[in-house]
């Protein structure tokens, strides 16, 4: 169970109880420390750091320390302390790497934005506006003389994102306008917006309180969730099967059983359907279980097995031994026997007493040897005992932050040729996985350390996935979908 869990970093907890620094020297010197102290949890941890496969992972992480601990130097104030940890992190350009502050260090009353809210859909467009504020669907040409694609590299991926995945253009464009008092970039003090038919106006843009409408278009620009974690069906013949994210909690977790079951059962009017959807929108990764689960139920246990370890047959996962991760496995051992999920214990059973044995031995890695098995023979032929086949359109909708287990879906619905992606671009993701975090000394932040590292998994280091089908409008919700795949069945 190759990805069987990955600990959501951006799901930290509050820093209420650290002592937050009070005068300039103060966050200057945190921000220093957290840097240096950073880059060495990542250094001591990270699986990537030892790799063999990838010598350009350590140049980038002391290219980054430096990097951050110029920022760091400038710093004054908590704005500038946060950024300085975006800095590092982006520079280190890994999705799973870096250090995030443990709580919202910026007061959502101290954050301004200039009435309106961005969305990229391959050029840079305003969502939604306040009365008075540029059109809903005017392209947004340049500010201040800069052209929005340089805008979006210099105030958004240079702090947070990676700017070569083409789905984190989609998925950070709301960022754009939010000013939440970084002293390293330049804010737009003057926007040129044109219209469908090309007129062309300028503006001077007016930054004031951001309010919670602002945050509300900001998620739903995105495409974030609309629907919990189920199987509907929003008309005769159509089936949504709604993924909203692979991190349950414990209702969640019981509603992906029940999806399953409800799949299995009710699969022969599934396979007279005009078409099912998966709808990953809110979905920013957890655990492979969970659509490895549905994707059984819909095509066969066993069929789907045969697909996997055929794709899987040439990858092999290292296990990173360090003293901190070892200890993440032995949790991992007593979250799952809580929860009563045997196939997960045995799975972190086995690799905690593997990393365990490569720890004593002083091996840089534990090497899963039940990896990389040969594939089985005509994986794509159906056998006696498999359930009838389903190949009726599949629709997975695909939001730009769609990485890590959301991704090992894409790679689990696309091993099946009636499957078609609609949305956005994907994000990508490197070879390192399994996230844990660690808190740093101060308080105030923690480091995101993969444990482990794929070794010839065909989705290479950072590709994403294009869209079969794309949604470009501005709009992004459930309407808008159904529309669109309306369309496809009429065609």
């Amino acid at each position: 169970m190759r990805r069987l869990l990955a600990i959501a970093w951006a799901a930290a907890s509050a820093a209420a109880h650290a002592q937050l620094p009070e005068t300039a020297q103060a966050w200057r010197e945190a921000a220093l420390r957290d840097i240096a102290a950073g880059y060495q949890v990542t250094l001591g941890n990270h699986a990537g750091a030892l790799d063999p496969h990838n010598p350009a992972f350590l140049a980038d992480l002391k290219a980054a320390r430096e990097h951050g601990l110029a920022l760091a130097r400038q710093v004054k104030d908590a704005p500038g302390y946060v950024a300085t940890l975006q800095g590092f992190t982006a520079r280190i350009n890994d999705g799973h790497a870096g250090i995030a502050t443990k709580g919202d260090l910026l007061p959502a009353e101290q954050q301004r934005w200039p009435g309106f809210v961005p969305a990229w859909r391959d050029d840079l467009y305003v969502y939604a506006s306040e009365p008075g504020g540029p059109p809903a669907g005017a392209r947004i040409v340049s500010c201040d003389g800069r052209p929005a694609r340089r805008l979006m590299e210099e105030n958004v991926f240079a702090f947070q994102g990676r700017g070569k995945e083409a789905g984190q253009w989609w998925s950070r464009a709301s960022e754009l306008f939010v000013d939440r008092g970084n002293p390293f970039i330049a804010l737009p003090e003057r926007c040129v917006f044109a219209t469908a038919e090309g007129a062309q106006t300028e503006r001077v843009l007016e930054w004031r309180r951001r309010t919670e409408q602002a945050r509300e278009w900001a998620g739903a620009s995105v495409g974030m969730a609309e629907l919990p974690v189920g199987l509907t069906e929003p008309r005769p013949k159509l089936f949504w099967a709604a993924m909203p994210t692979f991190h349950p909690n414990d209702a969640e977790r019981a509603a992906y059983h029940a999806m399953a079951d409800k799949i299995r059962q009710e699969r022969a009017r599934l396979l007279q359907a005009d078409a099912v959807v998966i709808d990953l929108r809110g979905n920013q990764g957890g655990s492979s279980m969970w659509s490895q689960e549905v994707a059984g139920a819909l095509w066969g246990e066993a069929r789907l097995k045969r697909r996997r370890d055929a794709y899987d047959g040439n990858t092999v996962t290292w296990y990173r031994p360090s003293p901190g991760n070892l200890a993440y496995f032995r949790m991992y051992q007593q979250k799952f026997a809580q929860q009563g999920e045997q196939k997960a214990l045995a799975w972190a059973t086995r690799h905690a007493s593997g990393m365990a044995a490569a720890q004593t031995a002083g091996q840089p890695y534990y090497i899963d040897r039940e990896d990389g098995q040969a594939a089985p023979a005509d994986a794509q032929a159906d056998r006696p005992g498999d359930p009838p086949a389903f190949t009726r359109p599949v629709y997975v909708i695909v939001p730009g932050y769609c990485a890590s287990a959301c991704l090992d879906a894409l790679d689990t619905f696309k091993l099946f040729p009636n499957t078609r992606l609609v949305g956005a671009p994907s994000s990508a993701d490197s070879t390192y996985m399994e996230v844990r975090s660690q808190d740093l000394p101060g308080g105030l932040a923690r480091v995101i350390v993969p444990m482990k590292l794929y070794v010839g998994r065909p989705r290479g280091n950072g590709q994403f996935y294009q869209p079969d089908i794309p949604l470009r409008t501005v709009g992004w919700g459930t309407a808008e979908f159904l529309r669109l795949i309306e369309q496809q069945l009429g065609k």
